[in-house]
């Protein structure tokens, strides 16, 4: 009898050892952010309306017609009149770039964020372990990941991953790289590394599915340090929950609806479709689908269902109430992820994008203000927008310790990728190196009015493209 109670208590004993050993390496596991560095160009870099204006006058395939496009697009696109754009624009080299405007440009932006972060962070090149970098559009040789390599003369060991063509959803992608190495090794910093390159992507043609992009997409890039470093908890301002990722590229009209190609003259621009509202709201769908039980309460998720079940009965009268309203559709999410998420970090890819995440998730003007913002001040700048809009929420004192933020980003292929941090202390903006600490207190302004329209407005009143008076300031 005593022989059994000592092999009861032997394998009682075991089994604790098992649970506990899996809990402890789960602690080994985690991700952790324990900070990052958004990049501000300097001032020479920043895109005037009246620097535009020339900039567009001077491409001399563009019409009339083209004009009046361009200037509706601008103006309704939610972008401001302090981004940035690449050196050789400024130079009036947009349409004969060289390969070392491309890597200026990286570099430039290397030397900056990344010796900022280290620095306030006080980590040392030579402890970083892995290092990941996206910037989807500029392949060299040696790669951009080699350049960071020798510039900060990381070890021979550092594990390297270069990515490209991943587009603006390439943050998450890296993301979920550190994340997969972090669950199999322990007690390892990584360098996540992600901007792109504009200069040698000015499109110079007439195709408006093409030019769009030179109205979007501007300057950035972000430096993220991250752990899974038990003792390096404490220091750290999130922890990611989880992360998923959607692809669509199986479907033909999702994989077409964003690419690099060659317009009908062979000039290279980036096109954007018709198809790509369809193309992002059902991938967005899908994401949502994945993501939503593992960050919404189980209250909610009741909730979800007894509505479901309800409508599924009603399905008759929820038929003939919809033909009577005209038929109108609605996109708004039956969930209410607020329940579960208390910022939302949006991918700036424009103001229509914003706006039809807020609608579907049934997100405030307060919710959706970082991202507005973060879209005026500093545009779309492709895969690190999300740390902008993140830098914001930290200038404004939101984050506070136990919050969770959701991240959700768009990309080429068709992508639509998103996770969840949980805020680890409050997190004060100021005096950090955040780039929105000189102008956090004008945002948001009175009005997000667009100053092009007050400027080239009389482009509208032309009719003859061939005669037509040209204000002073762009002649």
């Amino acid at each position: 009898m005593e022989f059994l109670s000592l092999l009861y208590l032997v394998s009682a004993l075991y089994i604790c050892y098992l649970i506990w050993k899996l809990i402890d390496q789960k602690r080994d596991q985690e991700c952790y952010i324990l900070d990052y560095q958004c990049y501000k160009p300097t001032e020479d870099r920043m895109l005037g309306t009246e620097f535009c204006g020339k900039l567009i006058k001077r491409t001399e395939n563009l019409g009339l017609n083209e004009y009046k496009f361009l200037l509706k697009a601008i103006v309704s696109s939610g972008i401001g009149e302090q981004t940035y754009a690449p050196r050789n624009i400024f130079e009036g080299r947009e349409g004969s770039p060289t390969l070392n405007d491309g890597i200026s440009e990286m570099e430039e932006f290397f030397n900056d964020s990344i010796a900022k972060l280290l620095a306030k962070s006080s980590i040392s090149p030579s402890e970083i372990d892995v290092l990941v970098v996206n910037i989807s559009m500029l392949a060299i040789l040696p790669s951009l990941s080699s350049r960071i390599i020798n510039r900060y003369k990381l070890r021979h060991d550092v594990k390297v991953y270069n990515l490209t063509g991943m587009g603006c959803s390439a943050s998450l992608i890296s993301l979920d790289i550190v994340q997969n190495i972090f669950k199999s090794q322990k007690n390892k910093l990584a360098l996540l590394v992600t901007s792109e390159s504009l200069s040698p992507n000015w499109y110079t043609g007439n195709d408006r599915s093409m030019i769009l992009a030179n109205c979007l997409f501007r300057s950035g890039g972000c430096a993220v340090l991250l752990t899974n470093k038990r003792s390096l908890k404490n220091k750290s301002i999130l922890k990611l929950k989880c992360l998923v990722r959607t692809h669509h590229g199986a479907r033909e009209d999702s994989y077409n609806c964003c690419l690099q190609r060659e317009d009908e003259q062979g000039r290279l621009g980036f096109h954007l479709g018709k198809t790509l509202p369809k193309a992002a709201t059902r991938a967005f769908v899908d994401n949502l689908g994945v993501i939503s039980p593992k960050i919404l309460p189980t209250r909610e998720l009741l909730r979800f269902l007894v509505v479901s079940l309800f409508k599924k009965l009603k399905i008759f009268s929820s038929t003939s109430s919809s033909k009577s309203s005209g038929g109108t559709i609605t996109t708004k999410s039956p969930l209410n992820f607020k329940s579960g998420v208390d910022h939302f970090c949006l991918h700036t890819g424009g103001k229509a994008v914003i706006d039809g995440v807020g609608m579907s998730l049934d997100l405030s003007e307060y919710d959706l203000e970082p991202a507005r913002m973060t879209l005026h001040r500093f545009g779309n700048t492709s895969a690190s927008s999300l740390w902008y809009v993140l830098g914001y929420m930290e200038a404004k004192k939101r984050l506070k310790k136990g919050d969770r933020v959701l991240m959700i980003s768009f990309g080429a292929g068709f992508k639509c990728n998103s996770c969840l941090w949980e805020v680890m202390k409050d997190v004060n903006g100021n005096g950090n190196g955040n780039v929105w600490e000189d102008c956090v207190d004008d945002y948001p302004p009175e009005t997000l009015a667009n100053a092009f329209m007050e400027k080239y407005s009389w482009l509208n009143e032309v009719e003859d493209p061939d005669n037509y008076e040209l204000p002073d300031f762009l002649k």
